[in-house]
């Protein structure tokens, strides 16, 4: 007697999780609902769009692939700024002083 019980317990768990797992169906899509950190990409950033900016939060901080991907384009940014307010120096020819 104690085996049918057991066998019936069995098979209503299974039809239990049978029904949890949407009955054979995959799984849909997981949905993505962090926040984008949207900056725009048409023209260099403005000091109102990093203060608009807002990362995702994640386990232990921000999202670092988010924090990397716009450091390393306010760098290049930066750096393009830079070599055009500060053009290199011209090279001085050797030329006798008089």
């Amino acid at each position: 007697m104690i085996w049918v019980f057991g066998i019936v317990i069995v098979l209503v768990l299974g039809g239990v999780a049978a029904v949890a797992a949407g009955r054979g169906e995959p799984m849909s899509e997981a949905y993505d609902d962090r926040p984008d950190a949207l900056v725009p990409a048409d023209r260099p950033l403005t000091a109102a769009d990093l203060r608009s900016v807002r990362f995702s939060v994640a386990l232990r901080g921000y999202r670092m692939s988010e924090v990397d991907a716009l450091l390393a384009r306010l760098g290049a940014e930066l750096e393009a700024a830079r070599e055009v307010a500060d053009p290199p120096p011209a090279e001085e020819h050797d030329a006798p002083c008089p």
